[in-house]
């Protein structure tokens, strides 16, 4: 018979309340496991049918409860931080792109600003890369393969999404006509889908590649090669069917594999070779010293801006390390401010460029009003637009989390003591 609970409390194991902070949960359910006297919670021998004599599986339970594999890591603050610069930068830019009176544009300030909007893209790209390898448990040789699955529908979903983005509604494919017009301009290879084939294709080598050595020369000679490999994939794409030659390159794609997925292996190959070191100083440091390196090198060779040159992605890398840099040395309070942008970056994106841009038959900012607005109320527009699409972008995540409270936290690859959530 069980023992009455007057009983059960005479018979508790006396922790004194002071020392129960100091005591971890595991310890706790040890010690009253241990225990041979009885409690309400915890019943001594015989008053369990599996003859356990010394525990019931609640322990067992609690155990497996901590198991590093269920152990939610922090994220790394610097790629938070850096995604949502980059957004920020990104939408405030589109929009005075839309809205600039062209006398606004002359302004050296604004010139200057375009000049350093050019890293915004790239910045992306570098993130993206390094997330695919920091996500990765370094303690677990076969978490590239087990993320995969999940990578693969991640992959799915930034190509859809990059499409539907150029969706040009009926009206248009009516006027245009089932022919290579409509299919060169809904396939044009855009930010989304480079990351997405960019994700692809690194989440499978790094599932078939074993060992940090083998993955991190595959990584190298893509990071190398696809850069150095651009001017000839665009000489050859011309001879592909429309839909290969505007992923590969060419004339209507603006972020075509070549050579923009050089960015995305470039941050996977730094991932892979700083992953040892501490976010924060260790980190920083060693990105700073490689961007600095990287615009040094870019000093030695003549400057060429043409949209397939090696040296502009080799300078655009170099100038990302630096950004990942001052991100990783930056305060976490400052990261912080920009880490909830840099967790929804992807739906502002989809959010802001119809708003901006237009979407299947519908006129955007740049169609209803045109550039003819001044610099304060462009940039107050700019603003607006980003607090908009955040907000809408949490709402979303919100509400996922009401309808699908199962997939709360899925999206984070390699869970596990050696991996960053990212």
């Amino acid at each position: 018979m069980p023992q009455s609970h007057s009983t059960s409390r005479k018979n508790r194991v006396p922790v004194p309340q002071r020392m129960v902070p100091s005591l971890s949960l595991g310890a706790y359910t040890g010690a009253l496991c241990r225990s041979s006297h009885a409690s309400v919670i915890w019943p001594s021998f015989g008053h369990f049918q599996d003859g356990s004599s010394s525990c019931s599986y609640a322990e067992e339970r609690l155990r497996s409860l901590r198991s590093p594999a269920l152990l939610l890591p922090s994220r790394h603050p610097a790629l938070d931080g850096a995604r949502g610069f980059a957004v920020m930068a990104m939408v405030i830019g589109h929009t005075l792109d839309a809205l600039l009176a062209p006398a606004t544009r002359g302004h050296p300030w604004v010139q200057k600003y375009w000049e350093f909007r050019g890293i915004t893209a790239p910045l992306f790209l570098l993130v993206s890369g390094w997330a695919v390898v920091a996500a990765l448990d370094a303690r677990r040789p076969g978490a590239a393969k087990a993320t995969y699955g999940r990578r693969f529908q991640r992959a799915l979903l930034l190509l859809a999404l990059g499409y539907l983005l150029h969706w040009p509604g009926w009206e248009t494919v009516i006027a245009m006509g089932w022919g290579d017009t409509l299919l060169v301009h809904v396939f044009a290879f855009d930010a989304l889908q480079c990351i997405g084939l960019s994700l692809l294709l690194g989440a499978t080598l790094l599932a078939l590649i074993p060992g940090t050595w083998g993955r991190a020369g595959v990584l190298a000679a893509l990071a190398v090669g696809i850069p150095l490999a651009s001017t000839a994939a665009w000489e050859v794409s011309p001879l592909l069917p429309t839909v290969l030659r505007q992923a590969v390159g060419g004339e209507g794609s603006h972020f075509p594999l070549f050579p923009w997925a050089g960015y995305f292996f470039a941050g996977a190959l730094a991932s892979s070779c700083l992953r040892l070191l501490r976010s924060g100083w260790p980190q920083g440091l060693a990105l700073m010293v490689l961007g600095l390196g990287l615009l040094g090198g870019t000093q030695l060779f003549t400057a060429d801006w043409s949209p397939t040159s090696a040296w502009l992605v080799a300078l655009r890398v170099g100038q990302g390390f630096l950004v990942l840099a001052v991100m990783n040395f930056a305060p976490l309070w400052l990261s912080g401010l920009l880490a909830p942008l840099g967790r929804v970056s992807l739906w502002v994106y989809v959010i802001h460029l119809p708003v901006v841009y237009g979407w299947a038959g519908t006129p955007g900012l740049s169609q209803r009003v045109g550039p003819q607005w001044g610099l304060g109320l462009a940039l107050l527009t700019g603003v607006g637009l980003l607090a908009a699409s955040f907000l809408l972008a949490r709402l979303g995540q919100w509400l996922r989390g009401l309808t699908l409270p199962w997939r709360v936290g899925s999206t984070t690859l390699g869970v596990g003591p050696g991996a960053q959530r990212v």
